[in-house]
């Protein structure tokens, strides 16, 4: 497809306007295929086809769109230079990266010019039944409005990569996918895996106890009791919860 990319850096960040001194809205994983709009300068204006967000990217050199066959399963997974565990390179991949693998050797596979464990990957049509299996990866992770990985990640992009690794369509923003999810749970019947949303906030049930959110105030990812949570939040912000979703 004309204009059709693919972000081949480890992470790029999408900003609201076309300034590095503007806000990050989100970013762009490792093998996510992006449509440019318009060319601005060194800028570029993008539509991420995953969720279609879009905003400005700094100008870089970009690969084609590749079919990718597997992604990243792990929160940090190490890259080397070859297949071999004393090979290790100072990069990193995040959870949900997209690869293209065209060689598998002993405990490793290589995508590109980089090697990657096996172990850290799984097939690109692979879902598990728990759709939120992973979430607790990112606890104690930094809170990062716009973030999408291991080095900071935002309450928002905390659902939206568990359910794209497992294949599921997820908006970007809270407001948006308080919409899109549908079934609307009562708090007394609320169960593992059910999204509970304010405004401006979401956050994921572990239990009928227990959430996990990137919580600002706490500035990380954390896991508190659901109802001293709402509670905490109406006391802080004055912010009810607004409803609650089923997947």
């Amino acid at each position: 497809m004309k204009n059709s990319y693919v972000n081949n850096l480890t992470i790029t960040n999408l900003y609201k306007k076309k300034s590095l001194k503007s806000k990050i809205d989100t970013q762009l994983l490792y093998g996510e295929n992006f449509r440019v709009i318009k060319k601005i300068s060194s800028w570029k204006k993008i539509r991420i086809e995953r969720d279609g967000y879009t905003g400005f990217i700094k100008g870089k050199k970009f690969s084609y769109p590749i079919q990718a066959n597997f992604k990243v399963s792990v929160l940090k997974a190490k890259l080397f230079s070859k297949p071999n565990i004393n090979k290790s390179l100072n990069k990193f991949l995040t959870y949900d990266s997209r690869l293209k693998v065209n060689e598998k050797k002993g405990k490793f596979a290589k995508f590109e010019n980089y090697w990657i464990k096996k172990s850290d990957i799984k097939k690109i049509n692979f879902k598990s039944k728990d759709l939120f299996k992973d979430i607790k990866k990112f606890k104690n992770i930094k809170y990062l409005w716009g973030g999408k990985s291991y080095r900071g990640i935002d309450c928002s992009a905390l659902v939206q990569v568990c359910l794209n690794q497992n294949n599921r369509y997820c908006p970007r923003d809270s407001k948006d996918q308080e919409k899109y999810f549908k079934k609307k749970i009562q708090l007394k019947n609320i169960r593992k895996n059910d999204i509970i949303f304010w405004k401006g906030h979401v956050a994921v049930a572990l239990s009928q106890k227990k959430l996990i959110h990137a919580y600002g105030p706490m500035k990380k990812v954390v896991i508190m009791n659901i109802d001293k949570t709402i509670k905490k939040i109406y006391k802080t912000a004055r912010l009810k919860v607004t409803s609650i979703r089923r997947v």
